[in-house]
């Protein structure tokens, strides 16, 4: 199993269009077809389970078969230690076959697919995640405020509470309720904010804020259920509403511009740990390696594809005397057909079966 997930690491390094290829004659990828041959390679994939299908409830979970890998995941995700900064957001996993699971999302860059939501520090690290399944039911111990708000408790159910941590979203996820019931777990949030979601919050229309030019904001103040709330329009090359529990307008800084349905979801999880494990290797290396010295993205999934595809491969190397044949340039000949020099281990060419000075034929059993 090491080997067939290495076999899917190395796949992504040249990305060739279908898998078959890496085994073709005129397209054949070494690193690949030598570990094992395309139909083993299939018949893995074919049959590759994570559930006993005999226990699945009709109606139930709709993430049977994956839901035994997602948990181990989160698991082992959430046992990282969490930075300060953290972020929930979406993520779409691109996909066009048939599957119940799959969403149209037409602002996406890819427009079909898985979509996930998930929970990651500044750097990219991810300690939660949950795939969307069609409904988002409260977080336990929380009330119901909406689909949006509810996967935001669920993912941030893993945050230590009390500790100050900073969590940041998008307006699709932000609202006033979402925001007091962090607050009143002690994380703190900002998040862009849908005007409409500020009931009785008025601000400068859009066309005064343009006119005062880039930079304009207007900020506004409320408590609401014993805790403080900021909100801020702001004008860039167009205006953006931000909700917050920690912090206001200032102070201000300046800032530089610039086929099986599961098959999918099971190849994106190995990514996603992959990069997860590039990224704490990253972390780890800051104070002992210097950055130039630390290994690519790329050159960390070709060490750890390497590795997974040398684990438990068995050693074709022949049993038995090794051969005394030497190749010399596109002749073969036996070591007791070489010329040595007298009183040196060096070789001076094919033997002509002639002794000449100090140079003479030696057979094999002088050697």
């Amino acid at each position: 199993m090491e080997q067939f997930i290495g076999v899917c690491f190395y796949m992504s390094v040249p990305g060739l269009p279908k898998t078959r290829l890496y085994w073709n004659p005129k397209t054949r990828e070494e690193m690949v077809a030598s570990i094992m041959t395309v139909n083993r390679w299939e018949n893995i994939k074919r049959h590759l389970h994570f559930a006993d299908n005999n226990n699945q409830v009709p109606g139930g979970d709709k993430l049977f078969k994956v839901r035994p890998l997602l948990n181990f995941l989160n698991d082992s995700f959430s046992s990282i230690p969490m930075d300060e900064m953290l972020c929930v957001d979406e993520q779409m996993v691109p996909f066009k076959g048939r599957s119940q699971l799959k969403q149209y999302i037409p602002m996406k860059p890819k427009h079909w697919g898985y979509n996930f939501f998930i929970l990651a520090d500044q750097h990219g690290i991810v300690y939660n995640f949950d795939v969307y399944t069609g409904s988002i039911q409260p977080h336990p111990g929380f009330p119901d405020i909406g689909a949006s708000g509810n996967i935001v408790l669920q993912l941030a159910s893993a945050i230590p509470t009390n500790i100050s941590h900073k969590l940041f979203f998008d307006n699709w996820f932000c609202s006033v309720d979402l925001q007091v019931l962090l607050e009143k777990e002690k994380i703190h949030s900002v998040g862009t904010v849908r005007q409409n979601r500020l009931a009785g919050c008025t601000f400068m229309d859009d066309g005064a804020m343009k006119a005062k030019g880039r930079g304009t904001h207007q900020e506004k103040m409320t408590t609401h259920n014993g805790v403080n709330l900021w909100a801020v329009k702001w004008f860039d090359n167009r205006p953006v509403t931000l909700l917050s529990t920690f912090v206001a307008a200032h102070p201000t800084t300046e800032v530089q511009r610039s086929k099986k349905w599961y098959h999918r979801i099971v190849f994106h999880m190995l990514d996603l740990t992959l990069v997860e494990a590039w990224l704490l290797y990253r972390r780890d290396c800051q104070s002992q390696i210097p950055e130039n010295d630390q290994l690519p993205l790329l050159d960390f999934k070709i060490q750890v594809a390497s590795c997974l595809c040398m684990e438990n491969k068995v050693s074709n190397k022949r049993k038995g005397r090794p051969s005394q044949v030497v190749v010399m340039g596109k002749e073969k000949r036996a070591l007791c057909h070489l010329i040595w020099s007298e009183g040196t281990t060096q070789t001076t060419g094919p033997c002509k079966q002639t002794t000449r000075g100090d140079v003479k034929c030696r057979d094999a059993k002088a050697l």
